[in-house]
């Protein structure tokens, strides 16, 4: 993330999305399909890191293997097979959503995972329970525990969308974004970008 000093002189931190062209590698219709869409291709790879079936659906595109491919269902224009998506296609105080996916944290306790705030002091004999989560059943009905209950497990690493983000300025020449507020994931992991 970084600032970005609007024309009211105010500071909004803002993180820096790079979208280079994507390319149309597949228009889905509703008679061939079942269902309008537009798939996308993202960033270039080599011609051997890629399996024999998407070389050729690449080639069918007339595009270079992509790493990653995104389908649209609702696209401004249908856009012919082939041809390239920029950022033009956005406005200066748009707002859009961003999907991605959280950064892992792994196995963590119930007061990371869940904002648990432990047993309470170190007093009255405890010594070793500050941080545990404390009784979890219930008496001898329903004598189980429910299930959903929060415990402590696998935190992060999810599908998170970020909806309402404003975007305060496009760079076109070097097919940068500059988006309001912070986006899902690590330092450049991918993101797509709804409006």
């Amino acid at each position: 993330m970084t600032t970005f000093f609007g024309e009211d002189g105010n500071t909004v931190a803002c993180t820096v999305v790079e979208a280079s062209p994507n390319v149309v590698t597949q228009v889905k219709t509703k008679e061939k399909d079942g269902y309008s869409a537009v798939q996308l291709g993202y960033g270039e790879k080599r011609e051997k890191s890629t399996s024999k079936p998407l070389a050729g659906h690449f080639k069918k595109a007339g595009a270079a293997p992509r790493q990653k491919l995104v389908e649209f269902k609702t696209f401004p224009d249908t856009p012919s097979l082939g041809s390239e998506v920029k950022i033009d296609i956005f406005e200066v105080g748009d707002f859009i959503d961003g999907i991605g996916t959280s950064k892992g944290k792994g196995f963590q306790g119930v007061v990371k995972r869940h904002g648990f705030a432990g047993v309470g002091g170190q007093t009255h004999g405890q010594h070793n329970r500050a941080r545990h989560p404390g009784s979890i059943g219930a008496c001898s009905f329903p004598s189980r525990v429910f299930k959903g209950l929060k415990m402590a497990g696998r935190t992060g690493g999810n599908r998170v969308k970020v909806q309402n983000l404003r975007i305060l300025k496009l760079m076109p020449e070097k097919n940068l974004i500059l988006v309001s507020g912070s986006l899902p994931g690590h330092n450049n992991s991918f993101v797509i970008l709804e409006k």
